[in-house]
């Protein structure tokens, strides 16, 4: 892990949580258990204003690119769960792909489980976009 632990931003952080104590998708145990070590991660994260974030870690509204085991890339945008649209590569931050990605940054490999089962990502590229903060009163 390129920082040591997760870096999200204050703003941010409590957003998340309250998707994800919203969300009524829990019945889903892939699910449950992508929540479960994205909350079990936060315990530790550091916390940080939105002016010293670094830009390379994913956060609502990054653009990241990835690379499967397969040597696939693909690169998707973290939405709020309302903005998400496959077809527009725009994935929940609430999807197990979103809350594997939460976070972490450029260079990062992360091990999570996905519905396909566990695979190892690494991350090859963050693009920030306009920041949520700044897009919406949270």
């Amino acid at each position: 892990m390129k920082y040591g632990q997760l870096i999200v931003d204050e703003k941010e952080h409590a957003l998340l949580m309250r998707n994800m104590e919203s969300s009524r998708s829990q019945e889903d145990k892939i699910y449950r258990d992508s929540i479960k070590k994205l909350k079990l991660e936060l315990q530790t994260a550091k916390i940080m204003k939105e002016t010293k974030m670094p830009e390379d870690v994913i956060r609502y509204n990054s653009i990241v690119t990835i690379r499967t085991p397969f040597n696939t890339q693909s690169s998707y945008q973290i939405v709020t769960p309302e903005k998400s649209n496959i077809q527009q590569n725009k994935i929940s931050i609430l999807s197990p792909m979103g809350l594997a990605l939460f976070g972490y940054a450029k260079g990062d490999r992360i091990v999570w489980q996905f519905p396909s089962g566990t695979n190892e990502i690494e991350i090859v590229g963050v693009n920030q976009q306009d920041s949520l903060v700044k897009k919406e009163a949270l």
